[in-house]
């Protein structure tokens, strides 16, 4: 018989409904009066062994005859049909047990099922269950039970089905393997090709897969209830599902009645705000036989609702988990990235706190292993945005991949719209990876990353750009008391930022009032009085931006140069080069001026700060150096100052690095000392030491008419000095103002 798919239904028509249905075995009444309506997505049936669940499953596949009632598949009416015509309708069917051949190996079976011209093909399968592509070649038999259950539910997605029945699919599987397929049936429904049925006795399960769930007690519909409500309410499971009472006991357990939402009922549905504690009353499967559980067990049972729910309530979605590519890739929302296959749960506690507060989200997974963890963004999407393709992944070497993931997530990053802040959770490896894609965030955009990494020094991590670090304590491992303090704390915290960043950049700007450009400077505690006066008299027209010249300092100053957010720059302090050269603890890197290179910015500078090298405590100064003449700034820094042939091999750096700068540039050389230090009377004064660097610099730099050095007599905290500073600095942004406050 060729194949009948039923019709699309008319709009509103359910893809399943059950009305008055009847089964009996002899003399049972298994199935009393079921009701049961699926609009679309997925509903979870929940209730105890013997409770008639199985029994309404092979009904609706026309395995067992009912006495009465009616089964309707779209709108069609399929009662009394043979099971395979049922199978052809549209209806694909997952029995409990799996019941595979134990002779024919994973491909057969694909192959044995497989439509010539359906939505789903062996290789679809495969991408959906890596496990199953790896393992194609084993039997039946030779399958983990995890295994079996992925090629049992491949099985019927081959029949190409509208709707899925599912009777107990996660039963006496791993927790591991329960969360993958949780995270793959949820997502074939919000992929929107097939609706679910699921018969389960995990309330866990149950309650993450949809909203609301059906509850069956005695071969009957007690009620159909919001998944947050069954969750969190202990005494309701116990006395609906739990052991040692049974649902004789509850007053209304002959009806059919709703207690929050469902197809019965027009109340509005609790929606699922946040994550939720979920209390186990049956940790181990039931009998009617068996004894109550200690409710001090059941909590210390207790789980964290983190994964998503897709479910419907009268046809409408609650919990939509498409991507965001479906509502636009600009829309604002936050990011939530990390290694879901190891820190999926504080991941996804995170993700459910901020969208509680109203915030779009997107789950971004940085897993190295490959595998799909059913987040908004797949690693292995992200990973195709490596320049260098997604090779790393798959080299075995833990160091390798997480150096291309991180690679690959910055790139994927920068390829993004609508991102209002981005927050992770992780060690070692998880901070490295995303803190290399918060760094190319503009600056102002909230970068939080929780780690346990941010009690040591997160130097490497932060970089030159605003990433907050949050100490998490404990190790990211689980959900217990602590953690989910400190992830909490996190995630209101991005969402208060995330909310106020929106904010600031929808509120509309002043007409009559336009921005000040912002000008860039530099400035240590010796070159105070010069940065402090350069910044009083450029105010009325530009808007300072002062940058503590302490190594990250000049760096942050570059990376708003190369962002364009800096219009201009005066760089007073170039005091981190003494470190990087003479090996000090504020050092710049080689990189230095190179955004000023790169983007052709006008360039004001000077020497402000090169007499002298920082270290720590006295204790702490190099043994080479020890005879050298230093100076004791505070009990945690030592000061040395340079000597000639030190300032002439600055002088020398510095040179060939303003050489190369294309854009305008004015170097102004403070003939009278270049620090606090420096001046008649005062420890670091060494005129030698001085016109060493002034020489070099006269020596090396190519004069010309839009590179020039100008020496001036005057000590750098001069008023003077200050004043030059800025008639160059007008003088080269005369007439630009206007360009560039139109970049702003």
């Amino acid at each position: 018989m060729a194949e009948r798919f039923a019709p699309p239904p008319k709009a509103g028509v359910p893809v399943l409904q059950l009305q008055g249905v009847n089964v009996f075995y002899g003399r049972s009444h298994a199935v009393q009066g079921v009701d049961l309506t699926l609009h679309s997505g997925v509903l979870s049936v929940v209730g105890r062994n013997g409770m008639g669940k199985t029994t309404m499953c092979k009904a609706i596949m026309g395995l067992v005859p009912i006495a009465s009632g009616s089964i309707r598949f779209m709108g069609e009416e399929i009662a009394g049909r043979a099971p395979a015509e049922i199978a052809r309708l549209g209806i694909g069917y997952v029995p409990q047990g799996r019941r595979l051949w134990r002779s024919l190996t994973v491909h057969e079976h694909l192959r044995l099922m497989a439509k010539p011209k359906g939505r789903w093909t062996p290789e679809r399968i495969y991408e959906v269950f890596p496990r199953l592509a790896e393992r194609r070649h084993n039997g039946g038999a030779q399958l983990s039970g995890g295994e079996q259950q992925m090629l049992a539910i491949s099985r019927a997605l081959l029949m190409n089905p509208r709707l899925l029945v599912m009777d107990e699919p996660t039963e006496g599987l791993a927790p591991v393997i329960v969360s993958h397929v949780e995270e793959t049936l949820v997502r074939l429904a919000a992929e929107g090709d097939v609706s679910i049925l699921v018969i389960e006795q995990n309330i866990g399960v149950a309650t993450q897969m949809s909203d609301p769930v059906a509850i069956m007690v005695n071969g009957r519909i007690n009620r159909v209830i919001a998944s947050a409500t069954l969750a969190a309410d202990r005494d309701l499971q116990q006395r609906l599902l739990g052991v040692g009472r049974h649902g004789h006991e509850e007053p209304d357990a002959g009806g059919s009645s709703t207690e929050t939402g469902g197809p019965q009922s027009a109340a509005a549905p609790a929606v699922l705000q946040g994550p939720i504690r979920v209390y186990m009353a049956n940790p181990a499967t039931p009998t009617r036989w068996s004894k109550d559980v200690p409710a001090a067990q059941i909590e210390a049972a207790a789980r964290t609702i983190s994964r998503p729910t897709l479910a419907t309530i009268d046809g409408r979605r609650i919990g939509d988990t498409s991507a965001l590519a479906a509502r636009g890739p600009s829309e604002p929302h936050v990011v939530i990235a990390g290694t879901l296959d190891t820190k999926g749960d504080e991941l996804r506690y995170i993700r459910d706190i901020i969208r509680s507060t109203g915030l779009r989200t997107r789950l971004v997974d940085l897993s190295t292993q490959g595998r799909n963890q059913g987040a908004d963004v797949s690693a292995q999407e992200v990973a195709l945005a490596s320049p260098r393709g997604s090779a790393g992944l798959g080299s075995g070497d833990r160091g390798t991949a997480v150096a291309a993931m991180a690679e690959a997530f910055r790139a994927w990053t920068e390829t993004q719209q609508g991102i209002i802040g981005l927050i992770s959770a992780g060690g070692s490896g998880g901070t490295a990876i995303a803190t290399a894609a918060m760094r190319v965030l503009p600056v102002g955009v909230p970068k939080l990353m929780v780690s346990t990494m941010a009690a040591g020094n997160v130097a490497d991590y932060v970089g030159s750009t605003d990433i907050t670090m949050m100490h998490s304590v404990t190790d990211v491992q689980g959900l217990n008391r602590i953690s989910r303090a400190v992830l909490g704390n996190a995630a209101h915290a991005m969402a208060a930022m995330a909310t106020a960043h929106l904010a600031g950049i929808s509120a509309p700007r002043a007409v009559a009032a336009p921005d000040r450009p912002l000008a860039g400077l530099t400035m240590f505690g010796v070159t105070t009085p010069c940065v402090q006066q350069v910044a009083r008299l450029i105010e009325a027209e530009w808007e300072p931006v002062v940058f503590h010249a302490t190594g990250v300092g000049g760096r942050s100053m570059e990376t708003l140069i190369d962002s364009r957010l800096l219009q201009g720059v005066i760089d007073v302090s170039t005091t981190e080069v003494c470190d990087m050269l003479m090996g000090g603890i504020l050092p710049a890197t080689e990189d230095r001026f190179g955004a000023v290179i790169r983007t052709k910015i006008p360039y004001v500078g000077s020497v402000g700060a090169l007499d002298m090298v920082n270290f720590a405590a006295p204790e702490t100064v190099p043994e080479h150096y020890r005879g050298r003449k230093l100076y004791p700034h505070n009990p945690q820094v030592t000061l040395m100052r340079t000597t000639p042939d030190e300032n002439a091999r600055m002088g020398r750096w510095i040179g060939e690095r303003l050489n190369l700068m294309e854009g305008p540039v004015r170097f102004l050389i403070p003939e009278g000392g270049v620090s606090a230090l420096d001046a008649p009377g005062k420890p670091f004064h060494d005129p030698d030491a001085d016109a060493a660097l002034f020489q070099a610099l006269a020596a090396t730099v190519r004069v010309t008419a839009s590179r020039q050095l100008i020496r001036l007599p005057h000590h750098i905290n001069d008023p003077a000095f200050a004043q030059a500073l800025v008639r160059e600095f007008l003088a080269l942004h005369q007439g630009r103002r206007g360009t560039a406050r139109r970049r702003t």
